[in-house]
């Protein structure tokens, strides 16, 4: 994410266990996720932490390894396309990961893998569409908006194991 969206009406920073997240919600729910200076042109009069503590709290017990989905109103802009493959990516359960191919053969286009993996870098709001479980073919790491030592981490949270790169990813 290189700059807010129009529809954007609150925002506020989340300080993750690998650094600030900013979130983004318009009127009808959240619009994005930034990973650290991925957000520009915020308005300073539209942070509003009360309008965003839903996101922050469900983000906190995620990290904490309390919670294994997101309960919250999505307000993502995309293509019919996009939105299926997002509405596909909260589909794959906690702690588990599909490939590209998969993902694109769960709907229904197994002929545009490629097109598949452009949406899942698409997603708006990384973590809560946990697009970070999409693999390579061989299960190898690939692409991520957040960088790769996130997307690790990530999928070492939620497989239960023991990680110190939280600390080492807030320094990035």
């Amino acid at each position: 994410m290189t700059s807010t969206s129009q529809r954007t009406t609150a925002w506020d920073v989340y300080e993750s266990p690998f650094g600030p997240l900013t979130l983004l919600a318009g009127p009808d729910g959240l619009t994005g996720l930034a990973f650290p200076g991925r957000a520009t042109g915020l308005a300073e009069e539209d942070r509003d932490p009360a309008a965003l503590a839903a996101a922050t709290g469900q983000l906190e017990a995620y990290f904490a390894g309390e919670r294994r989905a997101f309960d919250l109103s999505l307000d993502l802009a995309g293509t019919p396309f996009q939105q299926r493959v997002w509405a596909e990516l909260r589909r794959i359960p906690y702690g588990e990961t599909v490939s590209y191919s998969q993902l694109a053969e769960r709907i229904g286009r197994t002929d545009i893998v490629r097109a598949v993996g452009a949406a899942v870098g698409r997603t708006p709001v990384p973590i809560i569409v946990p697009c970070h479980r999409v693999v390579g073919a061989d299960g190898s790491l690939t692409g991520y908006g957040g960088g790769l030592p996130r997307k690790r981490a990530l999928l070492d949270l939620e497989a239960g194991r023991p990680t110190d790169a939280f600390a080492q990813l807030a320094l990035l």
